[in-house]
């Protein structure tokens, strides 16, 4: 658990290969796994593409792309692709079971002082380090979509996780250039919890005929200064993304600011995702 060199993130779909583009870009030797060699090439893509966009924007050297680039290899084979990792950082979906899985197996496979991380948004830690047979070592890393633009990093202990662990994912994080919170395992963290409660408050406004998307959106980029509204910001996140963690919020909690509206749960069964499916809240 000395100094982290090497990083493997696990799934390459919007956040994982976001946070294997942020810690490229930081210096780490990353690996990015997914089964599905089509998510590697997309998400490869989408690295590239972000990268060049900083590039032609004055924000990063077309040298340090180059390098960063030279740092990340993608891998469809799950033993090679963690078989040197200091730090796996798990970016599956939200799903206690598949996690839980992913964890026992590399608790199984990986000595004890890899470090274990999840960037789940919602699910409890401590359930998913139950799983290993070194619970001290799992830990959460919550990036923020995108992360080589949003700066967040919710670092949220397990019950079970070591005062170590904790330090070398702060290290990790401030190499990152993160901005860091620390936060108890708890449904919904801090972020997700009240981000949460905001945005489905949003979409039941919507459901009433009380505004449209753009006004209620621009109602809090103007009057609260925030950089974007909730609806966007949901179609950015992914419906089906923020559905399963109000499911997770309203059955951990029973709060009814977190029960799923019905608006929410049409969408999703109708395909509406957001961004990543061309329509949400609003036209991509």
């Amino acid at each position: 658990m000395g100094d982290i060199q090497s990083i493997t993130v696990l799934g390459a779909g919007t956040m994982g290969h976001g946070i294997a583009h942020v810690a490229a870009l930081s210096g780490y030797a990353v690996q990015l796994f997914d089964l599905d060699q089509g998510a590697l090439d997309k998400g490869l893509e989408h690295i590239n593409k972000a990268m060049q966009k900083g590039v032609d924007k004055g924000k990063l050297e077309s040298e340090d792309m180059q390098e960063a680039l030279s740092r990340l290899q993608v891998s469809n084979d799950f033993e090679s692709a963690t078989a040197n990792a200091d730090l796996v950082i798990e970016a599956v979906p939200e799903n206690l079971e598949l996690k839980s899985k992913i964890f026992a197996q590399l608790d199984a496979a990986l000595s004890a002082d890899v470090i274990l991380a999840s960037n789940t948004s919602s699910i409890s830690l401590t359930k998913i380090a139950q799983a290993c047979k070194h619970p001290e070592r799992c830990i959460g890393m919550h990036f923020f979509n995108p992360p080589h633009i949003l700066k967040l990093l919710e670092i949220v202990q397990a019950e079970q996780t070591s005062p170590q662990v904790l330090e070398a994912v702060r290290q990790v994080g401030e190499k990152m250039h993160r901005h860091i919170v620390v936060v108890k395992d708890s449904p919904g963290f801090a972020s997700s919890r009240l981000g949460l409660a905001l945005g489905l408050e949003a979409i039941r406004m919507l459901e009433q005929g009380v505004a449209s998307a753009e006004d209620i959106d621009r109602a809090m980029e103007k009057g609260y200064n925030h950089p974007m509204g909730p609806l966007k910001l949901t179609d950015l996140v992914g419906l089906d993304v923020r559905l399963g963690i109000a499911e997770t919020l309203y059955k951990e909690l029973g709060a009814p600011q977190f029960a799923p509206p019905q608006l929410l749960k049409d969408m999703v069964a109708a395909g509406k995702l957001g961004k990543k499916s061309g329509e949400g809240f609003y036209r991509w």
